[in-house]
C-alpha cells in the first residue's frame, strides 16, 4: 500500500527515523531504508548524498519542528511558569515525537546529534538564571545546572521507555520549586 500523502522524500525520511531509532543508526542500511519506503536506493542517494546526510537531515528538521511547536512554551512570562514549563517540556516532547527523542538518546554520543541538542538547549539557559535569580535562590546558576541535568535525565529515561512515573516527577519538581 502506497502513502500518498507524503512526499518520498519525507517518506524516506521517516522510515529512515524508524529504524534508526528502533534498530539503530550503525545497524541500518540505505537498502533496508529503501525497501521499506518503496523507494529505490539511488533515491535516497540523490535526495540526501549519504547516510550521515540523511541522519543529519533527520536532526536538524526534528528540532526544528520542536522549536516551531513549543516556540510558546519557551516564551518568558514569569518566573514560575517558565520553570514549570521547562519541567514539563521532556513529558511533552517525547509524547510528541517518542521516534525522534528514541533516536537522539540512542545516538547522545553521536557529536552532530549532541551539538544539534546542546543548541537547541543554549537559550534556556540564561532564562533559567534569570528565573531562579527573580525568585530569590541564592544560587541561580547552581539551580539551573541542577534543574538542565534533571530535565536531560528525563526526556532520556522517557525516550527510553525507561521512566514509568514522568508526571509524578514533575510535580515533585513543582513542588520543590513551589510552583504547585
Amino acid at each position: 500500500m502506497k502513502d500518498t500523502t507524503l512526499s518520498r522524500k519525507e517518506k524516506i525520511m521517516k522510515v529512515a527515523l524508524s529504524l534508526f531509532a528502533t534498530k539503530g543508526y550503525v545497524d541500518t542500511s540505505t537498502k533496508e531504508i529503501s525497501l521499506e519506503a518503496g523507494v529505490s536506493e539511488a533515491l535516497i542517494f540523490k535526495h540526501f548524498g549519504n547516510k550521515d546526510s540523511l541522519l543529519a537531515h533527520i536532526i536538524k528538521s526534528g528540532y526544528r519542528r520542536v522549536l516551531s511547536h513549543h516556540r510558546g512554551m519557551m516564551t518568558y512570562k514569569n518566573p514560575k511558569d517558565f520553570l514549570r514549563n521547562m519541567i514539563l517540556l521532556p513529558s511533552k516532547l517525547v509524547t510528541e515525537e517518542p521516534m525522534f527523542w528514541k533516536l537522539q538518546e540512542r545516538l547522545s554520543h553521536n557529536s552532530f546529534s549532541k551539538q544539534q541538542h546542546e543548541q537547541f538547549m543554549k537559550p534556556v539557559q540564561p532564562i533559567l538564571v534569570k528565573a531562579f535569580t527573580e525568585l530569590g535562590y541564592s544560587n541561580p546558576e547552581l539551580e539551573t545546572q541542577f534543574l538542565l541535568l534533571i530535565i536531560d535525565m528525563l526526556w532520556k529515561k522517557e525516550a527510553s521507555e525507561e521512566l514509568t512515573n514522568g508526571i509524578d516527577l514533575a510535580m515533585l519538581l513543582e513542588k520543590k520549586y513551589d510552583l504547585a
